[in-house]
């Protein structure tokens, strides 16, 4: 074990958040260490973000493969494992090779609070005790578990499903949230039967219909069975798989597979052995923290981020914090800014989101335009025979200033990226429109939406 007596700053947890924060401690020129229980790199490298994208990725060509030849070679599942667990591997090695080039110490081991300044490291029957004088935690979270479903057996959690060894013959997914469209898309491709159980009306309810209907159209061409106002209240496992019961309204109905996928969402990992309450803190209801607009908690010199305290459960979010907490620390007048915070969901097509969306826009009263275009005119996305979708872009009526775009479609997840620089800079949809953008490119859809917000301004100022 790496042995100190004192830092300036210590990070508990080396996910996105941790790791980051960390990073801008050293940068700063404090003294750092991060604590990690488990694999640093936390949830997202190893068990999230990083692994589940690499099989959806692999999932596509596999599926690509599959069309055009039968000899598909390491497109295979088992193929895709080992892919996965190498991208994995780079990733983590990364994370830890960034770490020690910028000097912070890595203590690994679970972490509990002492006293204000006092963390206790256990680690496989040792202890160390290391004092501080700022903490950010960055503990991530967990897999919600269902009572009625509790895991193990034939049941389990996005973090199995992304370690299985044989492709399951059939799937049922307990939510429509965007990791349970992820895997059970993902699944479904390598040829998974797979059913969807929501308890609401619809999928992917954090999005427009208009936006999640092409999806839902390709989950149906990938033989993807969706099922709605469903609520899950038992399974029953047998040597073949399991037999699972779900209310629809006031009718129970089952559904047979080989394993269940529960995604109904993600617990704050406040609990446990940390002992928060040993400076004074209590997680709300929900598990989270309550920080100020710097991440600082009501112990002024601990700070949480990520997973832990208010907002949607983002990797990006959770690095965003970070920064704004090391800067913090070292006295820097950062605060946070959700103005421009993209939300994707990795499907076919992809979906992004960044700002207000048009209906958010019109119930705050705000006059709006919202320009629009489709990636099946563009020259890139027919080339690519990828043409289902489009770009929105929500601005003001008067001034074209953008408040909110909305994607989907081939690339969703990297075009978003300009349009959360648009609305970060205050730009305006001539702005957008009037930026040259290279031929043949998806970008362009970008410049036409704008173009047609710009038709619409004028439009309006005419009547």
């Amino acid at each position: 074990m790496f042995h100190l007596e004192a830092v300036d700053t210590l990070v508990i947890g080396s996910g996105p958040g941790g790791y980051a924060a960390a990073l801008r401690s050293a940068q700063l020129g404090m003294k750092t260490a991060v604590v990690e229980r488990g694999k640093v790199g936390g949830v997202c490298t190893h068990v999230g973000c990083i692994p589940s994208k690499a099989l959806i990725a692999e999932s596509h060509r596999f599926q690509l493969h599959s069309e055009r030849s039968s000899d598909i070679g390491t497109a295979s599942f088992e193929g895709a494992q080992s892919f996965k667990q190498a991208v994995v591997n780079k990733q983590a090695g990364g994370v830890q090779f960034l770490l020690k080039t910028a000097g912070v110490a890595i203590l690994q081991g679970e972490a509990s609070f002492m006293d204000e300044h006092t963390v206790a490291i256990r680690s496989e029957g040792t202890e160390q005790q290391i004092s501080f004088k700022n903490v950010v935690l960055a503990t991530g979270s967990r897999p919600i578990e269902l009572e009625a479903l509790p895991y193990g057996g034939r049941i389990f959690s996005s973090t199995e499903a992304l370690s299985l060894s044989k492709l399951p013959a059939s799937l049922v997914v307990i939510g429509g949230g965007y990791i349970g469209v992820e895997l059970g898309q993902m699944y479904a491709k390598f040829g998974t039967n797979v059913t969807i159980l929501e308890g609401g009306g619809g999928v992917l309810p954090e999005f427009e219909a208009d936006l999640v209907a092409p999806v839902i159209r390709q989950l149906n061409n990938d033989g993807v069975t969706i099922i709605t106002d469903a609520k899950a209240v038992k399974a029953q496992e047998d040597a073949d798989g399991l037999t699972l019961y779900y209310m629809k309204g006031s009718e129970q109905h089952l559904v047979r597979a080989e394993y269940a996928l529960v995604t109904v969402g993600r617990r704050p990992n406040t609990d446990g052995k940390l002992g928060l309450e040993r400076i004074g803190l209590q997680a709300g209801a929900r598990g989270l923290i309550e920080t100020d607009e710097q991440c600082r908690t009501k112990v002024p010199h601990v700070y949480a981020i990520g997973d832990i305290r208010t907002g949607p459960a983002l990797a990006h979010k959770a690095t965003y914090e970070a920064k704004v907490a090391a800067e913090a620390i070292a006295g820097r007048p950062s605060i946070i800014d959700y103005k421009a915070m993209p939300l994707v969901v990795f499907s076919g097509p992809e979906l992004a989101s960044v700002g207000l969306t048009e209906t958010e826009s019109k119930e705050k009263g705000y006059s709006v335009i919202a320009g629009k275009s489709a990636f099946g005119i563009n020259g890139r996305a027919l080339a690519l025979k990828e043409t289902d979708g489009f770009v929105k872009i929500v601005a003001d009526q008067t001034s074209g200033m953008i408040w909110g775009a909305q994607i989907v479609g081939v690339e969703a997840s990297t075009l978003i990226s300009e349009l959360a620089l648009a609305i970060e800079m205050g730009a305006t949809v001539e702005d957008l429109a009037m930026t040259i953008h290279p031929h043949p490119t998806l970008g362009e859809v970008i410049m036409e939406a704008a173009e047609n917000a710009v038709r619409k301004m004028i439009m309006g100022k005419k009547n």
